[in-house]
């Protein structure tokens, strides 16, 4: 995302190109350093130290990382998932507290099935006009790009279909029981009954994971960062088992090529490279009809 920017400075070119070969190379040095410093008598030690930490880099550095790529994709694909994460944690408590009487997981003996069920449906209701209201700004629509014009980020575009208000026609049940034939959504409704549906069913395993991890090191909470609520990670541990999904479900039901960045690998290309293509594209293009040939001719 920011390969545009560092590449229009030369310091930064060799940096912007190796950086994966740099990043390896560093943590083979510290690789090595560690097996160095191996101690007798402390094997198990620091063994358990390199555990560790690459458990730590897997659980935060690695999802806050799929957190900003999310960001990326647009604001829409941030604010949603984590709102309906607090919702649905809001209200599963609140419905386990009034209603609840059936345990869920010995993990969580306060968890219980009226508040889960309950939650769930809480949170669908709850993505659903979330999507709705801010599929209607171009700010949160937008993904984040970098313009070379301007020489800064802009949020602008023409939204994409997932953002443009279309018609659909019910089921055949659906149409006898409410008189309605068609509906208008924005398709970005639709991901987010499957974006609600795992926050609430699937992510609240996120905190009986962490519950479970607590338990077995016989500790309350992560920190004491937030006073009656602990660390960060306390607060987190479902957020970032939301943004994983999130990640995924993008690349996988909703991202597909982007000319933008198409065209920055473009221009990393030599001269003659970047020649060769236009002219494969523009017979390809011409082949196809797509360009009007008097038009070429007369350039």
């Amino acid at each position: 995302y920011f390969g545009a920017l560092v590449r229009r400075e030369e310091p930064l070119q060799f940096l912007s190109r190796y950086h994966r070969f740099i990043s390896f190379t560093l943590y083979l040095a510290g690789f090595c350093m560690f097996v160095l410093s191996l101690v007798k008598k402390h094997y198990r030690l620091q063994f358990y130290m390199f555990a560790w930490t690459h458990v730590t880099l897997l659980i935060v550095v690695t999802q806050s990382h799929l957190v900003i790529q999310n960001l990326f994709e647009g604001m829409i694909w941030y604010i949603v998932p984590i709102s309906i994460v607090i919702c649905n944690d809001i209200m599963a408590y609140l419905f386990g507290f009034f209603f609840g009487r059936t345990p869920l997981i010995k993990l969580s003996p306060k968890k219980t099935w009226e508040g889960f069920i309950g939650g769930f449906f809480s949170t669908v209701v709850f993505g659903f006009i979330l999507a709705y209201l801010l599929s209607q700004f171009q700010y949160f629509v937008c993904p984040v790009e970098f313009n070379s014009e301007t020489n800064r980020f802009t949020v602008e575009c023409e939204p994409s279909d997932l953002f443009v208000m279309q018609e659909y026609t019910l089921p055949a049940a659906l149409q006898n029981t409410l008189s309605w034939k068609t509906v208008n959504l924005y398709p970005f409704q639709i991901h987010s009954i499957f974006l609600s549906s795992f926050a609430s069913l699937i992510g609240p395993f996120g905190g009986f994971f962490a519950s479970g991890f607590k338990r077995a090191f016989k500790i309350k909470d992560f920190a004491n960062t937030i006073p009656g609520h602990g660390g960060i990670m306390d607060r987190f541990d479902c957020q970032y088992l939301m943004a994983t999904f999130t990640h995924v479900y993008i690349a996988s039901f909703v991202r597909g090529p982007n000319p933008s960045k198409v065209l920055q690998q473009l221009l990393t290309l030599q001269p003659e490279q970047q020649l060769s293509i236009f002219h494969i594209l523009h017979s390809q293009l011409k082949e196809r009809g797509l360009l009007p040939l008097p038009a070429i001719q007369a350039e």
